[in-house]
């Protein structure tokens, strides 16, 4: 009988659909879909609704199709920002490999990320609406469990922090934190563990809009920078290192300063061009670390180049006009793109990574070739905002 693969999810996302499920069924696993949005999945296996935000359900939807199928659950695994946690407890109820769940909650939630890792590296934090009157201006204000950069501004005095709380609040009613701005050049670090290794799968440059927005324009791969050690010690406090994890971070006169932990595979579309860079079945791997595997041998790729650009809007309307999925060879580069709104869906410009209307993917043997690439790529179409 096939392994029970139980994968809960919010949203539909490409990293599930076209990532973890093709995944799980080049693995041969049974899986169950548990998710609040039933009606955004087309799965092609079974999906079971459930409050993905309350453990107690997940174990209840868990022992319930394991009950009424005769086997035991072999993972509970969640991709989504927000489940880790949940996914994490449910995991350990049926003494499953799992992440801790606390190293969760402290990943996610930046006000406890702030005051576990104050003794390796202090950060000014605080509740947006309580911030003294002698905070180190410049301050970043965002949500303090939010993704995707939304929200999230750089104020330089208490009036324009008082300005942009009441703005975000008219958006949204769960807290904020605001956090002393660090400068440096921002990175990611992608890793992988099994709970008792911690692989370093490599590294990003990241590109970020002019302030006060931080949209990521551009990731482009490259070596982990000398400081790599000083992040790993801090995820090791967080206890953060089993299964992925994408973690951002700037550089700034020798210190390596986590902005954020995301404990989940990079996304973005990042995942799949990491995966296609490394030459390994990246998505597999994950899961059967869920499935108990420990990390495989270490397997060294040959150096190439790669580089993520999102197509980015730049104004309200209708998409009239854009490429769907696509797939070619540019000489010696390889170009994939996928779209990440449809022709016909309505923009509204937030000034955020949701502004994406798709990404382009690229690899080749180096920056120059790769750079020229994306841009006949660009320029052969069209994306009309009308």
């Amino acid at each position: 009988m096939a392994a029970s693969l139980y994968l809960v999810a919010g949203k539909a996302t490409d990293s599930v659909t076209h990532g973890f499920l093709p995944a799980a069924a080049r693995l041969g696993l049974d899986v169950t879909l548990l998710t609040d949005r039933p009606a955004a999945h087309d799965a092609g296996v079974p999906v079971v609704e459930c409050d993905v935000s309350d453990f107690r359900d997940v174990i209840a939807r868990v022992e319930d199709t394991a009950a009424s199928c005769g086997c035991g659950p072999a993972a509970v695994f969640s991709n989504g920002d927000f489940l880790q946690a949940p996914a994490a407890l449910a995991a350990a109820y049926f003494g499953l490999p799992a992440k801790d769940w606390r190293a969760a909650t402290r990943a996610k939630n930046k006000a406890l990320m702030r005051r576990h890792l104050a003794s390796l590296d202090p950060v000014f934090s605080a509740d947006a609406g309580r911030v003294p009157a002698d905070a180190p201006y410049p301050l970043v204000v965002k949500p303090r469990e939010g993704v995707a950069s939304e929200d999230v501004f750089l104020v330089h005095d208490a009036g324009e922090l008082a300005a942009r709380v009441e703005e975000i609040r008219a958006r949204r009613g769960d807290p904020l934190v605001a956090e002393e701005y660090l400068p440096g050049r921002l990175h990611t670090l992608e890793t992988l563990g099994d709970g008792r290794e911690t692989r370093v799968l490599g590294s990003f440059r990241t590109t970020l809009s002019p302030p006060p927005f931080f949209v990521e324009e551009r990731l482009e791969w490259a070596p982990p920078p000398p400081e790599t050690p000083q992040v790993l010690r801090q995820l090791e406090a967080l206890g953060v290192g089993f299964g992925a994890c994408h973690t951002e971070f700037v550089v700034h006169e020798g210190r390596a300063r986590i902005i954020e932990v995301n404990y989940r595979l990079i996304g973005d579309h990042c995942d799949f061009l990491l995966a296609d860079l490394l030459g390994v079945p990246l998505f597999e791997r994950i899961l059967q670390i869920h499935l108990g595997s420990g990390l495989p041998g270490q397997r060294v790729p040959r150096p190439r180049h790669a580089v993520a650009e999102p197509v980015i809007a730049d104004r309200c309307g209708t998409l009239t006009a854009a490429p769907g999925p696509l797939e070619l060879e540019d000489g010696p580069v390889r170009l994939a793109y996928r779209p990440q709104r449809a022709v016909g869906d309505t923009v509204s410009l937030t000034r955020t990574n949701r502004d994406y209307l798709g990404t382009v993917r690229a690899i080749g043997p180096g920056p120059d070739e790769v750079n020229a690439a994306l841009a006949r790529f660009r320029a052969a179409h069209d994306w009309t905002i009308a």
